[in-house]
């Protein structure tokens, strides 16, 4: 039995719908990411979680309970906001009771408690301190033991690590999945990072203008999506432009060269145009057997650290395509002008369909990506 319900949920601002009709059900314990761009409608569907939002239409049910008219107070939900949201005035151990002590439990407990959560986040020493004297990943685990103190039923995070730096981003979102697994806490995560969802997740929920666009789990959402927003936001993508040769066979020309998917092109005809999105790392270089192969020219090598990426050019000016290849010392990159040839296995070609050409990426996007 699901644990957090949401049903028909619908969200309208005036005459500007921002949700429509979300259904999901969320298992007890499992961490659920909601992933999309700004404005596509995740963090008002969390805030009517938390109760700061009132759904227009539909329920949303805790545990058995239907929580959709409750006030925030009313609701056992933790929250950890992107600006963390801190009491400047209090100390962190206070920030961290402050929940408690509106509940009204005694000192003892109180204390107890945050002591428990300042072990749990590594800041036991911090107790005394300001908000103004710590770091910016450290007010952020003051925020989430502030929101694990009531012992909520559900923990909904709004972009947490937005605002803090790389490392600190990657160390901290780490803390924040064993923690989450330790405690066992059924969680909600916003985040417009795809790379803090697939790393997060047990599944991830992609949003596209209020709307879901695929549920699943982060090795689904990344190598099987099911419609082209999903292909183009989630990884680093090539789009080439296609047409059909023989929809039963699932062959097609790209590049002026024929190459196959894994299966038949459903609803395709000879002649009808198309796209084909590939993952730069499922591209390899040089010709191997049973593999479909495009011959192109070097337009560019990109170093990025652990990976170089290579750009190759098609002389029908149909796009481009780069691959990565890790890097090495002894990495022999080809130079820019020289002529190659990539491979990658038919399973490796996802086919847009008619309805998605015009909204799929231009190949020279992946490169800014």
């Amino acid at each position: 039995m699901p644990f957090l319900e949401l049903t028909g949920i619908q969200k309208r601002f005036g005459d500007v719908a921002a949700v429509h009709n979300f259904d999901l059900a969320i298992e007890p314990g499992e961490f659920v990411s909601f992933l999309g761009p700004s404005g596509c409608g995740k963090t008002t569907t969390l805030r009517m979680i938390a109760g700061f939002e009132r759904p227009t239409a539909g329920t949303i049910v805790v545990n058995g309970t239907d929580i959709t008219h409750k006030a925030p107070n009313q609701r056992n939900v933790g929250m950890v906001f992107q600006s963390y949201a801190l009491f400047p005035n209090m100390t962190v151990a206070d920030n961290v009771g402050f929940g408690l002590k509106v509940r009204r439990r005694s000192k003892d407990q109180i204390h107890k408690r945050v002591s428990e959560l300042l072990e749990l986040i590594h800041l036991p020493d911090k107790a005394s301190r300001y908000p103004w004297q710590l770091s910016g990943g450290q007010q952020q685990r003051v925020a989430l033991a502030r929101a694990l103190a009531i012992e909520p039923q559900v923990l909904l995070l709004d972009e947490p690590l937005s605002a803090l730096d790389a490392k600190i981003r990657v160390s901290l979102r780490n803390e924040i999945r064993a923690i989450q697994r330790q405690l066992g806490i059924t969680t909600v995560y916003v985040t417009h990072d795809q790379e803090e969802a697939l790393s997060l997740s047990d599944r991830i929920v992609v949003m596209s203008e209020g709307r879901i666009e695929q549920i699943g789990t982060p090795f689904e959402i990344y190598n099987f999506p099911s419609t082209g927003f999903v292909a183009r936001f989630v990884g680093t993508l090539n789009v080439v432009s296609a047409k059909v040769l023989d929809p039963t066979a699932g062959t097609l020309e790209a590049a002026g060269q024929p190459i196959r998917a894994a299966g038949p092109i459903s609803g395709g005809h000879p002649g009808d145009a198309l796209t084909v999105a590939l993952r730069p790392e499922i591209i390899s270089l040089g010709a191997r057997d049973g593999m479909n192969q495009l011959s192109g020219v070097v337009d560019d090598v990109t170093f990025l650290g652990a990976i170089v990426r290579v750009r190759i050019r098609f002389s029908d000016d149909s796009g481009a395509i780069s691959f990565d290849t890790f890097n090495n010392p002894h990495l022999a990159v080809p130079d820019r002008g020289t002529a190659i040839t990539i491979s990658f296995p038919p399973e490796a070609c996802l086919v847009l369909d008619r309805a998605e050409i015009a909204a799929a990426a231009a190949p020279e996007d992946l490169d800014a990506a």
